[in-house]
């Protein structure tokens, strides 16, 4: 964000349209500050798949097997076929002189890029969130954009969505959104694409995805990109949505390590100063550590060898995305996952915890984004703008069991919340905020982390929200 703006303010903005009417909005859901600044926007939303409160349209779309990447407009990529597909660079087309706005370093850059098939929204949009997983060796990088189309028939214009690698040496640019970006008719806030005002229209209608890999002249090494994809949702407003009736999921709990991030609180002030601000990388570091993944020793080196769980640290910092000066940038997050060996992470909304059951009782825990005051959830004991937690089983009665890492110990970070509750907070898009105003809701967000090659169950699941 600029440098005049407040930290974590300007992110969930994103969704304007479903809160056109609000008066006053959330903070970024992907930080845990309770009390954050707000931003003027609105509410984000649910996903379809399995039983669900309402009918309200979610479009997950990938791009990850070999025909997909043979697919759209090449100008010096070339698919990769093998276990895992994938795109990469086969000659450079293209040039660009970057000042990277964090180092204030000068580099030039050579690149190729693929641009998608158009996607025609089943329902028209008005917030799309891509997420990508990639590897970009040392000294290479990547940029997605979002070519879209009006319901009118017009053009967006070339969205930035994230330009990211995975490193921060002194090789690599600093991973960052990018700010400023709107055309009077919608808007980028921070990682999420959105229609300034729903009611008035018009919304998305389809959109390409643009990818650019990046490389210094002369290299060999490449980017490369295994799956890149988009959320489209258009949501009505709501402020509570009808309770669910406990499905599949009543009784399985899953083997998810707890880890807080409040033991974290004052470390490491260039990655956001732990504690509160550090519940994505905890939440994220906690499931990619279930699928038996994570950073090694050596890559934990850097850490101070006095601090506890040294990988929520390792989580923090490659996160971080520079420019929101925080480590809650949803598909950063989804990205960091998928550096580790033969995983995968997708960025989605979720109709209901049925589908949360399902995803659960197939092995694959959620990680959701929701706010509330501490009224609203009973045992958590706190109030936030926004917050990321692991859902990680349910009761024989159906109430959610969550990895909740606003928590100040390992040992207390398992938590149970009454089902109904927690299905308001999470998936309605506005609310009564502390002071009596109305905000934004975080509306169904989740992170999805799971194998490359997941089992049967697990496809049938994603498949089921979705996701394939």
């Amino acid at each position: 964000m600029t440098s005049n703006a407040p930290r974590r303010t300007v992110i969930t903005a994103a969704l304007a349209a479903a809160a056109a009417a609000a008066t006053t909005a959330v903070a970024r859901p992907a930080t845990a500050a309770p009390g954050a600044a707000a931003a003027p926007g609105a509410a984000q939303h649910g996903h379809g798949g399995g039983a669900a409160p309402d009918d309200a349209p979610v479009d997950y779309h990938g791009w990850t097997s070999f025909p997909d990447w043979l697919f759209g407009a090449h100008s010096g990529t070339r698919p990769v076929p093998g276990v895992r597909p994938g795109l990469e660079i086969g000659r450079a087309t293209g040039s660009l002189d970057y000042t990277d706005p964090h180092t204030g370093t000068t580099a030039t850059w050579e690149s190729a890029s693929w641009t998608s098939p158009v996607r025609k929204v089943p329902h028209p949009a008005s917030e799309l969130i891509a997420s990508w997983n990639a590897h970009t060796p040392a000294g290479t990088w990547l940029q997605v954009e979002l070519l879209g189309t009006y319901t009118d028939g017009t053009a967006t214009p070339a969205y930035v969505m994230g330009r990211w690698t995975a490193g921060d040496g002194p090789e690599d640019i600093r991973r960052t959104s990018v700010d400023d970006q709107t055309d009077g008719r919608s808007s980028i806030w921070t990682d999420t694409f959105s229609i300034d005002d729903a009611a008035a229209g018009p919304l998305l209608a389809s959109y390409r995805l643009r990818l650019t890999l990046f490389r210094k002249p002369g290299s060999r090494l490449t980017p490369r990109v295994w799956r890149l994809g988009a959320m489209a949702s258009n949501i009505p407003d709501r402020f509570t949505v009808p309770a669910s009736v406990p499905g599949v999921g009543a009784g399985v709990e899953l083997a998810v390590p707890a880890y807080s991030q409040n033991i974290h609180k004052g470390q490491y002030p260039e990655y956001d100063n732990g504690g509160e601000a550090w519940c994505s990388p905890t939440s994220s570091t906690m499931v990619i550590e279930y699928w038996g993944r994570g950073p090694t020793a050596e890559q934990m080196a850097w850490v101070d060898p006095s601090y506890a769980d040294p990988q929520v640290d390792q989580g923090a910092r490659y996160t971080y995305d520079y420019q929101y000066e925080g480590c809650g940038n949803w598909p950063f997050n989804a990205a960091y996952a998928a550096t580790y060996p033969d995983m995968q992470g997708v960025i989605t909304r979720l109709h209901s915890l049925n589908d949360v059951e399902t995803l659960v009782a197939a092995g694959i825990p959620v990680i959701t984004s929701q706010s509330f005051l501490a009224s609203e959830l009973d045992g958590a004991g706190y109030g936030t703008s926004g917050h990321l937690m692991a859902l990680v089983g349910f009761t024989a009665e159906g109430d959610v069991v969550a990895n909740d890492p606003a928590s100040d110990s390992d040992a207390v970070v398992r938590n149970v919340y009454k089902r109904a509750q927690f299905e308001t907070i999470w998936l309605r898009t506005k609310r009564i905020n502390a002071t009596g105003g109305t905000s934004g809701g975080t509306g169904g967000v989740c992170y999805l982390y799971f194998p490359a090659r997941p089992t049967p169950r697990q496809r049938r699941a994603l498949a089921s929200v979705g996701v394939i």
